[in-house]
């Protein structure tokens, strides 16, 4: 049996183990569910969120999804991933209603969804050594170490300031197309 098609045990109200945790990020599909529901605190329903979910996939506006690639989309939530999300506890799956509503174990998944693909640059790393090199170079100030001692102290502080400052504005600039879809369909009345 594939793992899609395994069942998790039914839940209860207790915490989500790491394996249930990892069971459902493990599909993208259902990190899109997630990404789309941290978004609304009420319910929302199936076909807008299979829209948008497409619009994610297929790299496209909401405006663009074909019928079907909606229809794709739309077909497993309801078939698979709705149903394993709500036997986990993670979502209510109305599927008379095909409404979703989020849970308290939903806002506790969504703190797992940042992005980061196998390509992107170790920041954590980054920021480290820029932090020893700065610590490593005080100390060198310390001791008076020829070359260092061709800026000052202050000349020095404002080195260390600008280079935090433009790692970090870099940082936040390329973090800012991390996010699993750029334009969102609202469904308006008239989608209803």
């Amino acid at each position: 049996m594939s793992n899609e098609m395994r069942r998790l045990p039914a839940r209860g109200d207790g915490p989500l183990s790491k394996g249930e945790i990892f069971d459902v990020l493990q599909n993208q599909r259902r990190r899109y569910v997630l990404e789309y529901l941290k978004r609304y605190d009420e319910p929302v329903e199936l076909s807008d969120l299979a829209m948008q979910v497409a619009a994610w996939e297929y790299q496209t506006t909401v405006d663009e999804v074909t019928n079907e690639q909606k229809k794709r989309v739309y077909t497993t939530l309801q078939q698979t991933h709705l149903d394993r999300m709500e036997e986990a506890g993670i979502v209510d799956y109305d599927a008379d209603e095909n409404v979703i509503t989020r849970t308290p174990h939903t806002d506790e998944l969504t703190v797992y969804l940042e992005i980061v693909p196998g390509s992107e640059f170790p920041w954590r790393e980054f920021y480290l050594s820029l932090g020893s090199i700065s610590c490593a170079i005080v100390a060198a100030l310390w001791t008076g170490l020829y070359p260092l001692t061709l800026l000052s102290g202050l000349e020095w502080a404002t080195v260390f300031a600008a280079t935090f400052t433009a790692a970090a504005a870099y940082h936040v600039y390329s973090g800012a197309d991390m996010q699993l879809g750029g334009e969102e369909y609202v469904p308006d009345e008239f989608d209803r």
